[in-house]
């Protein structure tokens, strides 16, 4: 019989549960304008599910290639650039649709297998103050718990329809935090 008091602590009982959960939690603790979760199919990096609702559709795609996330993975670029425009590696990128990204964080999400599954990571459409910094540690647990729970064997559910970054609210809105 469960009690009460614990109901609004009852497990996730599915990953994609679980990532909204998160991202609703990093929403609540931050200033940036999105939050996302991505995997990466193929040459494509793929949304999986974005915080605030409707500010990335699941589905969103763009080439890894052309991807914040992948310099970051590679180790070629910082997880956090709380101004993109004062990095190298992340001051010439724009959106597919020709948006800007001001500001990043990204970690990333590592599958059953220890290979890459895809990312979590935050955007804005403004430059954010050099304290938007300390989420980093936080994004950093929250990734590593999605990943355990990938590890443990909890199914991350289909791919969502592939949709090209562009169509209508399928990029972070700007200019936003």
């Amino acid at each position: 019989m469960a009690l009460p008091g614990i109901a609004d602590m009852a497990p996730w009982r599915t990953w994609p549960e679980a990532v909204s959960g998160a991202l609703r939690y990093l929403q609540a603790q931050s200033s940036w304008g999105a939050w996302l979760a991505t995997r990466v199919v193929g040459d494509q990096q793929v949304v999986v599910c974005a915080e605030p609702a409707g500010a990335v559709r699941p589905g969103a795609s763009l080439p890894w290639a052309e991807s914040f996330c992948r310099l970051m993975v590679a180790g070629d670029a910082p997880r956090v650039a709380t101004v993109t425009a004062a990095v190298p590696e992340y001051a010439g990128l724009t959106l597919p649709n020709g948006l800007r990204v001001a500001a990043y964080l990204g970690v990333p999400l590592v599958g059953p297998d220890g290979d890459l599954f895809g990312t979590l990571c935050a955007v804005g459409g403004r430059a954010r103050p050099l304290s938007a910094a300390r989420d980093l540690p936080m994004a950093e647990v929250v990734a590593r718990m999605l990943s355990s729970l990938l590890a443990a064997g909890l199914d991350p559910g289909p791919v969502p329809e592939l949709l090209p970054m562009g169509d209508e609210g399928t990029a972070p809105r700007g200019p936003g935090p």
